[in-house]
């Protein structure tokens, strides 16, 4: 009976290593990765729909409202909508006791004055912003990929640069997003420390 137990413990181990290995070669590496740093001259206008949300219920939270979001699309026309297309995930009022914020997604467009009933409008602010470019390998990595680069941005990058965070992150999905090699962009709202 002990030998069956070393057995299946030797073979859940090596399971546990060939996942890391398997992992470590699917996704990029993340280490010392440096941004652009922009300045938006004006506020990105978009429309869409939005939930609160905290570390514990992103995920699933995120899903849920890109499904709604779609289906929303499916059947209504929304108008005035930035040419080329983009879209963006976009969060903001990040409350550091409760670890929430508010998660918005919807499409850039060009002007807020035909909101579609069902949706609200949206203007991310203009100012100072770090962008990280987030490559997936495979389609199936994109919500990995884009946590991990997150959490690089806020536990690494920004405690040791010369920024800190104004509560406002965003992903910008446009064609590029679409392709062979999608790529989005994670803008991080900085502004310099004190």
């Amino acid at each position: 009976m002990k030998k069956i137990i070393i057995i299946i413990l030797a073979i859940i181990a090596s399971l546990l290593i060939l996942g890391g290995v398997i992992m470590s070669l699917l996704l990029n590496k993340i280490d010392n990765i440096e941004p652009e740093i922009v300045t938006l001259q004006e506020p990105i206008k978009l429309v869409g729909l939005s939930v609160n949300t905290d570390v514990k219920k992103i995920y699933r939270d995120a899903t849920k409202l890109g499904k709604d979001y779609l289906g929303f699309k499916e059947t209504n026309n929304i108008p005035n909508l930035k040419d080329p297309w983009a879209f963006v995930a976009y969060s903001k009022d990040f409350d550091e006791e409760t670890r929430s914020w508010e998660y918005i997604m919807g499409d850039v467009v060009t002007s807020l004055d035909s909101v579609p009933k069902g949706l609200k409008g949206y203007e991310i602010p203009s100012g100072e912003y770090a962008i990280f470019k987030i490559k997936a390998k495979f389609k199936l990595l994109w919500g990995l990929e884009i946590g991990r680069i997150k959490k690089y941005v806020f536990e690494k990058w920004l405690p040791n640069s010369r920024y800190e965070s104004t509560g406002i992150e965003f992903e910008y999905h446009d064609q590029r997003s679409k392709g062979k090699n999608p790529s989005i962009d994670l803008y991080v709202g900085i502004k310099e420390k004190h």
